[in-house]
C-alpha cells in the first residue's frame, strides 16, 4: 500500500507532525517502536515561541496553559536568572508548564480526533529511495516483517535515528564527556522548604530553603563545583537535578555504569552545596527516576533532507536541555515542514518549495547549537568562569542585550526571507498577537483563525483592493476581513506555521507573495515566482525593533 507520508516516531513531534499534515488534507501513517506511550520522566515544560504555535491550533488550552499565553516575567541563560519584566510588551518568552508524558497524551488525542493512523510496536529496520517512492521495512509487533510504501519520509525518531542514519546524514558535533548529570524523584522533606512568600502554585524563580545551607532559586543554582535545581512541578513529588564537572572522562568516573542511588545523589549535593542533606523515595511506591546521564551532545545534521527523506526534531538536532530548546525547534519543524509537504503532494508547490525547510529550519538548529554550547559553558565550574557570569550579568542589565537573549532563546531572533524588496519589520516573523473584531462583528484572537492551519489573508484594510487579488487562490487561502485597533498594518499573508509572508496594501505585491509561496492559481497558466533555492540565504538575523 502507497501512503503520502510515513513517520517514523511517535513522540511529541512526530504525532504534532501527523495532524499538522492532517489538517493539510494529507492522510500519514505514523510508525511508532513501542508498543504504549512512554512514561518516563523527560521534559517538564515548553519555552518559546512554540508555545504561540500551540495557541494557533488550540492546544495551549488543552494542555492546561489557559485561555491563551502571556510573556513570562523570568527565564534563565546558562542558570542565570533573566529578569524579562523589564522588557515589557517586548518580551517574547512564553512558557507552558505540561510535562513531555502529558503533551504526548494531548497531542495523541488530537491525532485520534483527526483520524490519524498511529500504528505501534513497528520498529523500522531499513528503508530504500526510488524515483517517486520510498520503501521501508519493519518489524511490527508480532516480530513479522511488515512492508510499507510512500511518496515521503520523515524520521521523528530520536537522536538516534535510524531514518537519519540510513539516508547516509552525518550528525557532527560536540560531546562534553565531563559532564554527569544526576536527577531523582523524591520523597517531600523538611530539608527542601518554600519561604513563606512562595506562595502554593508553581512558577519558574520560586525561591526554597535548604536546611544547613540557605534559600536558593528552586529552578538553577550554580556553585563553583556544580548547578542543582529542584523541581516543584509536584510539591508531593520534587524532583532532584544535579550537573557536575567530572575531572576524569566520564566512563572512568565512580559508578559510571553502575545503577544509580539516593545515597550517590545526597553525595553530589553535599559536593555542590556543602550541605548534607537525607533524600528517600517517593511514599506512595512511585519510581524514584534514579538517573546518571554521562556527558552531553550537541549535535545538528548535516542536512534536514534526502531526496524523499525528511528529518526533523531530535532526529535533527539534539541539545542540552537547558531553556528546553529541543521541543521548541522539533516543534516548529514540524509545523514548517508539514504544509510544505502538503503543497506538494497536493500539487501547487512552487519550486523549491520543499528546500526552503531546510534552509529555514537547519539555520534555527545552527543558532541553538550556538546558545546551547554557551549556556553549557556558563554553568561550569570555577572561579574563571564566576567572573564571567558576573561580565555577563552587568551587561544584562542592559535593554537591549537582554531582549537579544531572551530573543535567541525564544527562537524569534531571527527572520525568514520572504522575498520583499522593501520589508516591513514584521514579514519573516511569527505573527503578532492580535484581539480582532471580524466583519459578523464577533470578537476573535487571531490564534483563533489559525486553527486549521490554512494559509491566512487578515485584511485589515476595511475596503476591497485585495478581494479581487487573493480570490484565484481561494482553494487554498482563506480570506477573513476584520479590524483592531492593535496593529498599524493593513494586511498579513500568513503562512500555516504561523509566519508572516506579506504585509501591505498593494494588490499586485500581494499575488506575488501568494504566488511564491502558495502556487500557481486554479486554472492559470503561468508559474509564479520561485521561492529561492536552498543556496540562497534563507533567514535574516537581527533583534525585531
Amino acid at each position: 500500500m502507497m501512503f503520502d507520508v510515513v513517520i517514523v516516531g511517535g513522540g511529541p513531534v512526530g504525532l504534532f507532525l501527523a495532524c499538522e499534515l492532517k489538517l493539510a488534507g494529507v492522510d500519514p501513517v505514523v510508525l511508532e517502536r513501542l508498543p504504549r506511550a512512554s512514561q518516563a520522566d523527560k521534559a517538564h515544560g515548553l519555552a518559546g515561541q512554540v508555545v504561540r504555535l500551540l495557541d494557533h491550533r488550540g492546544l495551549f488550552e488543552r494542555s492546561g496553559g489557559g485561555r491563551a499565553p502571556t510573556p513570562i516575567p523570568t527565564f534563565y541563560f546558562g542558570a542565570m536568572p533573566l529578569p524579562l519584566h523589564v522588557l515589557g510588551p517586548d518580551n517574547p518568552m512564553y512558557f507552558l508548564r505540561i510535562n513531555q508524558r502529558d503533551l504526548e497524551r494531548v497531542l495523541g488525542e488530537r491525532a485520534a480526533e483527526l483520524g490519524v493512523e498511529v500504528r505501534r510496536g513497528y520498529e523500522v529496520s531499513s528503508l530504500a529511495q526510488s524515483e517517486d517512492h520510498v520503501d521501508l521495512v519493519a518489524v511490527g509487533p508480532d516480530g513479522g516483517p511488515a512492508e510499507l510504501s510512500a511518496r515521503f519520509v520523515v524520521g521523528c525518531d530520536g537522536g538516534h535515528s535510524l531514518v537519519r542514519k540510513q539516508a547516509g546524514i552525518a550528525f557532527p558535533g560536540i560531546v562534553n564527556g565531563e559532564v554527569v548529570s544526576r536527577t531523582a524523584l523524591i520523597a517531600p522533606t523538611a530539608q527542601f522548604t518554600r519561604p513563606a512568600a512562595g506562595g502554593s502554585g508553581y512558577t519558574l524563580g520560586q525561591r526554597v530553603r535548604i536546611e544547613g545551607f540557605g534559600e536558593i532559586d528552586s529552578t538553577f543554582h550554580r556553585t563553583e563545583r556544580g548547578v542543582i535545581s529542584i523541581g516543584l512541578f509536584d510539591p508531593e513529588h520534587p524532583i532532584i537535578n544535579t550537573i557536575e564537572w567530572e575531572e576524569r572522562p566520564a566512563g572512568d568516573s565512580p559508578g559510571a555504569g553502575t545503577p544509580m542511588t539516593l545515597a550517590e545523589m545526597e553525595a553530589s549535593i553535599e559536593r555542590i552545596l556543602g550541605a548534607r542533606v537525607s533524600l528517600a523515595p517517593p511514599p506512595d511506591g512511585s519510581p524514584t527516576l534514579l538517573r546518571r546521564l554521562c556527558g552531553r551532545n550537541t549535535r545538528l545534521a548535516q542536512r534536514y533532507r534526502d531526496h524523499r527523506v525528511f528529518l526533523a526534531g531530535d532526529a535533527a538536532h539534539v541539545h542540552a536541555a537547558s531553556g528546553g530548546p529541543g521541543l521548541n525547534l522539533g516543534l516548529q519543524d514540524a509545523a514548517n515542514l508539514a504544509w510544505k509537504l502538503a503543497a506538494e503532494l497536493r500539487g501547487w508547490a512552487p519550486d523549491r518549495l520543499l528546500d526552503s525547510y531546510e534552509s529555514e529550519r537547519r539555520a534555527l538548529g545552527q543558532r541553538v547549537f550556538m546558545q546551547s554550547q554557551a549556556q553549557t559553558a556558563l554553568m561550569a565550574p570555577g572561579s574563571a568562569v564566576t567572573a564571567l557570569r558576573e561580565l555577563l550579568a552587568e551587561m544584562l542589565s542592559e535593554r537591549g542585550n537582554l531582549r537579544l537573549i531572551a530573543d535567541l532563546l525564544a527562537g524569534s531572533d531571527i527572520r525568514y526571507d520572504m522575498g520583499e524588496s522593501d520589508p516591513a519589520a514584521t514579514t519573516g516573523r511569527f505573527a503578532p498577537s492580535l484581539d480582532l473584531v471580524t466583519e459578523d462583528g464577533r470578537p476573535r484572537r487571531l490564534a483563533e483563525l489559525c486553527r486549521e492551519a490554512r494559509p491566512l489573508l487578515l485584511d485589515l484594510s476595511g475596503g476591497t483592493e485585495l478581494v479581487a487579488a487573493v480570490s484565484p487562490w481561494s482553494d487554498r487561502v482563506v480570506r477573513v476581513a476584520a479590524r483592531t485597533s492593535a496593529s498599524p498594518l493593513p494586511a498579513l499573508l500568513i503562512r500555516p506555521d504561523g509566519y508572516v509572508a506579506w504585509t501591505g496594501t498593494d494588490p499586485d505585491g500581494l499575488q506575488a507573495a501568494l504566488g511564491r509561496w502558495f502556487g500557481v492559481p486554479s486554472g492559470a497558466p503561468e508559474a509564479p515566482e520561485r521561492v529561492a533555492d536552498g543556496r540562497a540565504p534563507h533567514l535574516r538575523l537581527g533583534v525585531p525593533r
